[in-house]
């Protein structure tokens, strides 16, 4: 397990340069040689301040050293950056290894041990990271012995490691007797973890500035992390992170703790620069390339390749809602109005080999990841971004809240969330549930079919539920078909709609019976391929 899930997070960088979004990320993760050495010290002696290797550290001084860095000048990746690092392929960068054998913490007894990762390939700006103990932080350095550089890498980089670009931490995830991978930070403001028995898939950020919007995307970075040595028996470990853009600041404490689902609190302080009118809070980025909710790709020997199947919400009005993800044809921004959510997620739903054939890739293993609020959110919407792929490398769906209120300088702004990463559908506490979409041609010419099975308890009465479909452009060819999936214990509910003539149609599917729902309200948007 460690070894895969190491080469797909080197994989996953891989692919970063292949959509402008992400060629955006790639200049990411920088901080240890700028502004920041000045702010932990109180002065502007930076090789000073380089050549001192532990300081005092608490979360209350992180707060206000990034609110200090937040009235002075940005300072981008590139200007931080005070070497020539060698242009190393994929391979090449691969073939510098962390030595497991070099893990801190090792020996020691603890739940968790970190391993690093080099500068290099498109993690090219190196991050800081401090270990703190005992509220003394210690800056750890980008040492030989730390790491293997293999003849690939030797012949452009024999000064390798040249920087640290992130870290991972391991723990007995799975086996009490062997540490497994189970976080990642690295790219950006990028982060992704697994539960139990999985596989990484899908990530997180720490921000997401105007996503999808003309003016292109800004990628926050986490330029510095302090990580707390935890104590013997502890099962959680706590991750500092400090936060930079061209229009913000921010101070980031993430509660790490692993297991049969793994679970992050994580809160945060942002400082504008500048107003920000569009801020994704607890953005998710994951993967749809097909699947049968969606055909637009075709001849592949896989019946679907997909990170997550959906969107779920649970709205602030208790309504839980599911959207399966698509991929289409242009660029699709889709809004769901809300105020003060229970939390919203991309699901992976569907935990059938068979349903992906994939040896390899292991679709069926990738955790779901579902955000809930701390404290109430207040109004704003939740925002799904699905871009045409053509390639399973690229990730192609982000979502995200955006509240409605903008980000202002000298205006902090605090919100807190918790993370769960997991195989369990955060769906499984109420009556009913979209177990599958499915869509084809029609009937007749110019028709779509869309059959949704459904599972769950309230709707395996004798008496069938009342379908109400609704869509404000689109005309419904026949009544809505429910019946009994006896191969599920659950429905079956079916349909043709009239396309033809049409780009874009919006769905929402109900099942009610005796005036209350059934199951989670099913909405689609079918675009033209």
């Amino acid at each position: 397990m460690l070894d895969k899930n190491s080469s797909h997070t080197q994989a996953r960088l891989r692919s970063q340069h292949q959509i402008d979004r992400r060629t955006l990320m790639t200049g990411g993760a920088a901080g240890i040689l700028g502004i920041t050495h000045a702010l932990l010290s109180g002065d502007g002696n930076l090789l000073a301040q380089a050549k001192s290797e532990k300081k005092t550290f608490s979360h209350s001084a992180l707060i206000n050293w990034t609110k200090q860095l937040a009235l002075q000048p940005y300072i981008s990746p590139e200007q931080r950056t005070q070497q020539n690092l060698p242009a190393l392929t994929y391979d090449e960068y691969r073939d510098i290894r962390f030595n497991p054998d070099r893990s801190i913490w090792r020996g020691e007894q603890l739940n968790a041990e970190l391993q690093l990762f080099a500068t290099g390939y498109l993690a090219t700006t190196p991050v800081e990271i401090w270990l703190v103990h005992k509220g003394m932080a210690q800056r750890l350095t980008a040492n030989q012995k730390d790491f293997s550089v293999g003849p690939l890498a030797l012949k452009k980089a024999p000064n390798a490691p040249h920087g640290l670009s992130g870290f991972r931490i391991h723990g007995p995830i799975n086996r009490s007797d062997y540490f497994d991978e189970h976080t990642v930070f690295q790219g950006a403001s990028y982060f992704r973890a697994v539960a139990r028995g999985q596989v990484y898939g899908l990530s997180a950020r720490g921000l997401a500035i105007n996503t999808a919007r003309p003016q292109g995307e800004e990628f926050p970075v986490f330029k510095s992390f302090w990580i707390e040595k935890p104590n013997k028996g502890d099962d959680n470990v706590i991750v500092h992170a400090l936060l930079d853009s061209p229009s913000v600041t921010g101070a980031y404490h993430f509660d790490i703790r692993p297991g049969i689902e793994t679970i992050m609190q994580v809160s945060a302080q942002l400082f504008a620069r500048k107003s920000i009118a569009h801020a994704g809070l607890a953005p998710l980025t994951s993967m749809f390339l097909f699947g049968p909710a969606c055909r637009r790709i075709k001849n592949d020997f896989r019946p679907a390749v997909f990170d997550s199947e959906g969107l779920a919400i649970y709205n602030g009005r208790s309504e839980r809602l599911w959207r399966p993800l698509t991929n289409p044809k242009t660029l699709q921004t889709s809004v769901f109005e809300d105020e003060n959510p229970k939390g919203f997620g991309l699901i992976q739903r569907d935990r059938s080999f068979n349903s992906f054939q994939d040896l390899e890739a292991n679709y069926e293993r990738r955790p779901s990841l579902w955000v809930e609020p701390t404290g109430g959110w207040g109004k704003g919407h939740v925002e799904l971004i699905e871009i045409p792929t053509n390639e399973e490398i690229h990730d192609n769906i982000v979502a995200y809240w955006k509240p409605t209120v903008s980000i202002e300088p000298g205006k902090p702004f605090q919100f807190a969330y918790r993370l769960r990463w997991t195989g369990m559908d955060p769906a499984d506490n109420i009556p009913g549930r979209i177990a599958k979409t499915r869509v084809g041609v029609g009937a007749k010419p110019g028709t779509t079919k869309f059959v949704i099975d459904v599972t769950g308890p309230t709707i395996e009465q004798d008496k069938l539920p009342k379908a109400d479909l609704s869509t404000p452009n689109a005309k419904l060819l026949a009544p809505v078909v429910v019946q009994k999936n006896p191969k599920i214990d659950g429905l079956r509910v079916s349909f043709d709609v009239a396309t033809a003539n049409l780009d874009v149609a919006e769905l929402r599917l109900d099942l009610t019976a005796d005036n209350r729902r059934v199951c989670e309200t099913w909405l689609y948007r079918w675009t033209k391929s």
